[in-house]
């Protein structure tokens, strides 16, 4: 009995790397050729489409979050250190608020990364893409927050929503 299981604790630990490491490096795919328009103030990371999955499934926020590292790490335009531990901790929290905010509707599950980019991200970006010749103002800051937090509300609403219409009628969800 204990072999069974065994075994299925095996499957379930086998099925949770395998897609989380799917879910990662479609983060990965779905921003690193599209660098131009996925880092800077209007960004439009088509990656965060998967930010989604964590509504239907805790399980799926390692690899939501480990996608984002990697984008980060391996920013053709080199943000460093900043963008890599507080981009990343932006999707981790937006994961967890997802899941909880997803259980009351799935269509809510969108608002915690729209909110957690546009504050953290978008607090920090002027500051990273200063070139000197201007004062970073509250002014400034705040336009960066709403311009990271409308671009990531318009890129889940058109890519988001659909996306959970159709996890939800298909056996997506179950594989989550």
């Amino acid at each position: 009995m204990s072999e069974i299981s065994e075994s299925a604790k095996n499957k379930r630990r086998i099925r949770f790397i395998v897609n989380n490491g799917i879910i990662a490096a479609l983060y990965v795919v779905l921003t690193l050729p599209f660098a131009q328009i996925a880092y800077g103030p209007i960004q439009v990371r088509l990656a965060e489409v998967l930010t989604v999955l964590p509504i239907f499934s805790l399980g799926t926020i390692p690899g939501v979050t480990l996608g984002c590292f990697l984008a980060n790490l391996f920013n053709p335009g080199n943000l460093g250190p900043i963008d890599i531990i507080f981009g990343t901790l932006a999707t981790l929290i937006a994961g967890f608020l997802s899941y909880w905010i997803g259980k009351v509707s799935p269509y809510l599950g969108i608002i915690p990364p729209v909110i957690a980019n546009g504050l953290i991200v978008g607090g920090y970006l002027p500051f990273l893409l200063a070139d000197g010749s201007s004062a970073i103002t509250a002014q400034v800051v705040l336009i960066s927050m709403l311009e990271v937090a409308g671009s990531e509300a318009a890129l889940l609403v058109i890519l988001g929503l659909p996306l959970i219409v159709l996890i939800k009628k298909t056996k997506i969800k179950d594989m989550l």
